[in-house]
């Protein structure tokens, strides 16, 4: 049965998934350079330099070929105002990337977008961001694919991977506008898109293909409003492929 659902997923994008065609495929090196790139967004309402990134966000958001999700840190709520959205986890994960070494600019500090889980750069740098994206695109080497069933989503995955990677459902809340009271940015108000609200892992993929179902009822976060999938290499590593689940 997992075979037909993947068999039906690839058909329908068009391409081929079979054990050779990636990296043998015109029509998959296409496909494969096509694929949605991962913008992580670490932002803060404490800081002052962040809202430039922030729009940033809400413009790079209209592109089908990237999923940007905000990643609010709690190290700034020291300069007198907590932020609202703000997850230890997000700071912890920023730390990680640092520690792994990103190429770009790398380092804990915001606004910073992370391209892939593999590029650092500052988030308010448009240019400099849609270069990363580039070249996180020319690397790609596997795809998330959807085709809605009853009660939920089939979910293809295919590719190459060097180590187990984990399937993440991500739960966001696409957009917050928030009255910051206090700190840098106290009496403004911020609009923050699709904010990071909670995050599962649903799988774990190593390589070639695979489905799974993805059920309706894994989509009822408390707060959340939009959801993606995000295919990852283990403890902050890079990200392998992501999508929206629409």
């Amino acid at each position: 049965m997992k075979r037909m659902i993947f068999g039906a997923l690839a058909a329908s994008a068009g391409i081929l998934l079979g054990p050779n065609a990636f990296g043998q495929s015109q029509t998959n090196a296409s496909v494969l350079t096509e694929e949605p790139v991962l913008i992580e967004l670490f932002t803060s309402q404490g800081c002052s330099s962040c809202p430039p990134a922030d729009r940033l966000a809400q413009k790079l958001d209209r592109e089908p070929d990237l999923v940007v999700i905000s990643k609010p840190v709690d190290y700034w709520d020291r300069l007198g105002w907590k932020d609202t959205y703000a997850k230890p986890s997000n700071s912890d994960l920023q730390r990680v990337y640092a520690r792994r070494g990103l190429g770009g600019y790398n380092g804990v500090y915001t606004p910073q977008s992370v391209v892939a889980g593999r590029y650092g750069e500052v988030g308010s740098k448009e240019a400099a961001l849609r270069d990363l994206t580039s070249r996180a695109r020319s690397t790609n080497r596997a795809v998330i694919r959807l085709k809605p069933t009853t009660g939920g989503f089939g979910v293809g995955l295919g590719g190459t991977t060097d180590r187990a990677a984990d399937l993440v459902l991500v739960g966001v809340s696409s957009r917050e506008d928030v009255k910051i009271g206090r700190g840098e940015n106290g009496g403004r108000t911020v609009t923050y898109t699709n904010v990071l609200i909670d995050e599962k892992r649903i799988a774990t993929w190593s390589g070639g293909t695979a489905s799974h179902a993805l059920k309706s009822s894994q989509m009822r976060m408390a707060g959340a409003d939009r959801y993606a999938l995000v295919l990852r290499e283990p403890d902050g590593g890079p990200v392998l492929a992501a999508r929206w689940v629409e």
